[in-house]
């Protein structure tokens, strides 16, 4: 339904494209590790390796990317820069290359000099860092040994051999002394020292070298001073760690500002000691003021707004008492978001709760003011809540999440769908049969091992808990799938035959096994639901407007349409399920917002922008009308259907209408996306003021959001609730950090969540340059 002139979307783009793409965002990636090792924050190497971009001399395309020396102009593979830097740079093969100082470990002991006795035998091993006691760095090494408790590290100095035989008698045994290298901490020079061979063992050398510090300090009282900073220095630190600490919300606790680990590293870095009191009481107070202040400012300064609840429905945590965080942002006309205030609820929420909550968040907002708010977009309640609210403020257009409409479809096909019903079945037994008998268990992992190099479980969902919630089954059907292979050869191996004779199931598990019917509809099931979620992830991520939800609800069913044909599955009971799951999402505002938004302009034969009225049913028309009427005073609603009659017989002028229709390639996802989403509206309160009723009811609409997707609490942070809420201070503060943290992600745009970003580090595959593989594609792919 978009305008003709839009770009093909990205699926259609070519696999060189999408290589150029994975080129380009190495390099792009490379170009930011290098500039950030600039300032100190990178390996040492970057000062001298420059990313280079290569194009294809047809296309024009990026094909590679290179490192080139900025020393000697040598061009080398963008591979593996840390291995680069070594050969090139550290072994001498650059010319133009001055060697930095080597690092201890990397000196031979032989290197050093020959100890004093003939009969001392080298050491030519590392010394392990749990022999060094976190002597590390630049200064450390040597003879520093870790004591538990002590946050220094201590250098023995050469002192002379002690003789093992004033301590150990008559005993015999012949101890071997290996040579080491000490560096002095006066000098750091490196010396030949032997091991001293104490009573104690290796552990001794740690006291021996409290012992000689002692006496180094009483010689000399003077100390030498640590990195002194500036009160200013001092304040601006701290100020950055306790935003840090508040935006974690819960992932860091208070707690942890009295760790001796992190006072060992304030000290390092010359910052005083902190009080965690501070930080949970008048900086936490004080940050809230500020963000409740800068909230607040820019609330006033719109002329409506439309409010965002998100948390209704309960989240099954795996935990007793679960608690729900339920957000009220606050949605501006110039597309940002900011936060209001956090509800915790548990359980099921009666509606007219939820109507009281919303209705409060209103009038603390606007005061007697209502009118200002446009309307609510909510996770739940739209046919008691949502609607009470409409019934009672005729302005007011108040919608269902799109996203929470999508993800219930999958619930929606689970319960209606005889496949879902047939395929969960069939799995259910395949999961329990393969998981309960032992032998088929065993010889189930012996091919698991050898297909996937890991055992484990099928992952079995509780039959009730299935009623409540689909996406156990989900992950149920992927576990089955991914052991396809797995699952067929326990089929076709020699002891399961024997097996097969003792248990009458295991007849009707090696026919599943075998009927490729079977894996067909469970693949079929499992590409819908990935079909649907992928559609879902993106509704969250983009974050769509009113005007979006029609074009949305075409594509899925087009999408479908084509998995039908695909699947050869009955597209009567699947467009059945669609069509129900629509309606009881469907508000008039999709179709009114999708006429009224000039970004959804079609373009005719004589040249003219006309609304897409041809791209709406009988009824959906019928409704533009009433929802038009409804939103304006009774003496303009004659006034404003002339206007839409007008607007639909001459459109927009071509250049206003392609400037809002104007899309760029985002350098992120590849996507093309809107260069200015505010046009839209800019061009109803500017140039189209004609119109001047339908211009208020336009530029109130087209803004709306079609989600209510915003903020995400950690996991951790609710259990913290749930052991905590009777607190009435612990709540106060868990209320402020909750809002501190909103304020912040929402001004950043950030909707993600940080245990999801953990949870996608930890799975995915470290290489010899974390920093590249991190944020970068693997660059045997490109």
């Amino acid at each position: 339904m978009a305008a003709t002139n839009t770009t093909p979307p990205i699926d259609s783009t070519s696999a060189e494209e999408l290589t150029a793409k994975a080129v380009h965002k190495r390099y792009e990636g490379l170009v930011m590790v290098r500039t950030k090792a600039i300032k100190g924050k990178g390996a040492w190497y970057w000062a001298h390796l420059e990313p280079l971009l290569v194009h294809n001399n047809d296309t024009g395309l990026p094909k590679a990317v290179k490192l080139r020396c900025s020393l000697c102009e040598a061009v080398f593979s963008a591979s593996n820069p840390s291995r680069t830097a070594s050969e090139h740079l550290k072994r001498g093969t650059c010319p133009n290359f001055t060697s930095v100082p080597k690092p201890i470990s990397s000196i031979s002991p032989s290197s050093m000099g020959s100890p004093p006795s003939s009969s001392v035998q080298h050491n030519h091993r590392k010394r392990s860092s749990s022999s060094s006691g976190g002597g590390g760095g630049g200064g450390g090494g040597g003879g520093g040994v870790g004591g538990g408790g002590s946050s220094a590290s201590y250098h023995v100095p050469p002192l002379a051999m002690v003789d093992p035989s004033r301590f150990c008698g008559e005993l015999a045994y012949s101890p071997t002394v290996s040579a080491t290298t000490v560096v002095t901490a006066s000098t750091g020079s490196l010396l030949p020292q032997q091991h001293l061979m104490l009573s104690g063992g290796k552990e001794d050398l740690g006291a021996l070298a409290m012992l000689e510090d002692s006496v180094k300090k009483l010689k000399s009282p003077k100390t030498s001073p640590g990195p002194t900073l500036s009160k200013t220095q001092i304040d601006s630190a701290f100020d950055f760690l306790a935003d840090w600490l508040y935006e974690s919300c819960g992932s860091v606790s208070f707690s942890s500002l009295d760790h001796p680990k992190f006072r060992a590293f304030l000290n390092q870095v010359g910052l005083p000691a902190i009080s965690r009191r501070e930080f949970a009481g008048p900086r936490l107070d004080t940050k809230f003021e500020e963000a409740k202040a800068e909230s607040e400012a820019r609330i006033r300064d719109a002329m409506f707004f439309q409010i965002a609840s998100d948390g209704w429905r309960p989240k099954h945590h795996g935990f007793l008492g679960a608690e729900n965080l339920v957000n009220l942002t606050v949605n501006l006309p110039n597309g940002t978001s900011v936060f209001r205030r956090a509800v915790f609820v548990s359980g099921n929420v009666p509606p007219k709760y939820a109507e009281e909550v919303l209705s409060d968040t209103i009038t603390g907002i606007c005061g007697n003011a209502v009118q200002q708010c446009v309307g609510v977009v909510a996770d739940k309640f739209k046919a008691k809540a949502l609607k009470n609210l409409e019934n009672q403020n005729h302005w007011m257009v108040n919608l269902s999440c799109q996203y929470q409409g999508f993800n219930s479809l999958v619930k929606d096909f689970s319960k209606e769908l005889p496949l879902f019903q047939k395929v969960t079945e069939n799995c259910f037994k395949v999961a329990n049969f393969v998981n309960n008998n032992s032998q088929v268990r065993s010889i189930f992992q012996k091919y698991q091992l050898q297909e996937h190099r890991h055992v484990e479980l099928l992952r079995v969902p509780a039959r009730d808990y299935e009623k409540l919630n689909f996406e156990p089954v989900h992950t149920m059907l992927e576990d089955i799938l991914n052991a396809a292979r797995a699952l067929q050869l326990v089929v076709l191996d020699e002891s399961y035959k024997i097996v097969s004779v003792e248990d009458p199931i295991s007849s009707e598990f090696a026919e599943m096994g075998r009927d490729m019917r079977f894996w067909n509809e469970l693949k079929a099931v499992h590409s819908l639901i990935k079909l649907i979620k992928e559609m879902a992830h993106e509704i969250e991520t983009e974050r769509p407007l009113v005007g979006q939800c029609l074009p949305l609800w075409n594509e899925l069913r087009a999408k479908v349409k084509d998995w039908c044909s695909k699947f050869q599955i009955d597209e009567a009971p699947v467009e059945k399920v669609i069509e129900k799951r629509f309606k009881k999402n469907y508000h008039p505002a999709w179709a009114a917002a999708f006429i009224l938004d000039p970004l959804y302009l079609i373009r005719d034969t004589s040249g003219k922008y006309l609304p897409p009225f041809k791209c709406l049913t009988t009824d959906q028309e019928k409704d533009v009308d009433k929802l038009i009427t409804r939103l304006v005073s009774r003496e303009e609603a004659h006034i404003a259907l002339m206007e839409l009659m007008k607007w639909r017989t001459d459109g927009l002028e071509p250049v206003y209408a392609q400037a809002v229709q104007l899309k760029e390639r985002d350098p992120i996802s590849g996507k093309l996306k809107i260069a200015n989403p505010q046009s839209s509206r800019l061009v109803w309160e500017t140039y189209l003021t004609e119109f001047k009723s339908l211009a208020k009811v336009a530029v109130r609409l087209i803004f709306l959001h079609a989600t209510s997707c915003g903020f995400k609490c950690n996991l951790s942070f609710l259990r913290w609730v749930c052991a905590h809420g009777h607190s009435r201070t612990g709540m106060d503060r868990a209320q402020k950090m909750i809002f501190i943290a909103a304020h912040s992600k929402l001004e950043r745009r950030d909707f993600s969540n940080d245990e999801d970003k953990d949870a996608e580090l930890l799975a995915s595959t470290n290489g010899e340059d974390d920093v590249l593989n991190e944020v970068f594609v693997d660059s045997s792919s490109v």
